[in-house]
């Protein structure tokens, strides 16, 4: 999603059905950049949901026009909700304060809800991620209610268990400027193994820092495990 912070306004736009995106969507939209598009464009597409990014607004409303009327041709339409244009990437801020507006909008893409930031370091414009508040959400809700169907089994058979999906969770999501986000996940789902061994006899008055050290070799810690291309990329 690099690439995205050259352009200043973006269109998200789920679709409602599959139907031969490639030839629908994916080819369409390399001729109307080609031949429409006054700036540069780039897309970011997994299955059905995208985002397009222009350097101009321009742009942006003649290609949803345009797309809405290429779908219509093959009986398909937009997410109406979900579809919108919005001002994105290095100059958003600028731009939207001169205006006497707020903060750039944010949008959700695989997970992530994406914002337009600056580094403490240098205060130079990125894109950060954040897991979805949403999904992390529903994450945890779901590993509560296994913990607690699962709360009169051996500590160490669930915690290998949690383990696994926990170490899942984080080698998706451990990218820079998110740990803050997945310690929350972290903790939330150490407060809901606690309380799923509470309802165990045994375990009735068991205090958190007795429960910290018990769990502590199966609960993950949070660091990045994706940094950014430049240093993953980078050779000496």
């Amino acid at each position: 999603m690099a690439a995205t912070t050259r352009f200043r306004h973006l269109v998200q736009h789920p679709l409602n059905v599959f139907h031969n995106l490639h030839y629908v969507f994916d080819l369409w939209l390399q001729r109307w950049r080609r031949r429409d598009a006054k700036g540069d464009v780039i897309v970011v597409r997994y299955a059905d949901d995208s985002v397009v990014g222009f350097e101009s607004e321009a742009d942006a409303s003649r290609f949803l026009e345009a797309l809405k009327a290429r779908f219509a041709q093959f009986g398909l339409s937009l997410n109406e909700q979900k579809t919108h244009v919005l001002q994105f990437g290095r100059y958003a801020a600028s731009q939207r304060k001169r205006a006497g507006l707020g903060r750039p909008q944010t949008f959700d893409l695989l997970g992530f809800t994406h914002i337009c930031a600056t580094k403490r370091s240098n205060g130079r414009f990125t894109v950060k991620r954040l897991t979805s508040s949403k999904r992390m959400r529903a994450t945890l809700k779901a590993l509560r209610q296994a913990l607690y169907r699962r709360r009169h089994e051996p500590i160490a058979l669930v915690g290998t268990w949690l383990r696994r999906v926990m170490q899942g969770y984080f080698n998706y999501h451990a990218v820079p400027g998110n740990n803050e986000r997945l310690s929350r996940f972290r903790s939330g789902v150490c407060r809901a193994w606690l309380h799923a061994l509470r309802r165990r006899g045994q375990y009735g008055r068991m205090p958190w820092a007795r429960f910290l050290k018990r769990v502590a070799p199966y609960v993950p810690s949070v660091h990045v495990l994706h940094p950014y291309p430049t240093q993953r990329f980078f050779a000496s």
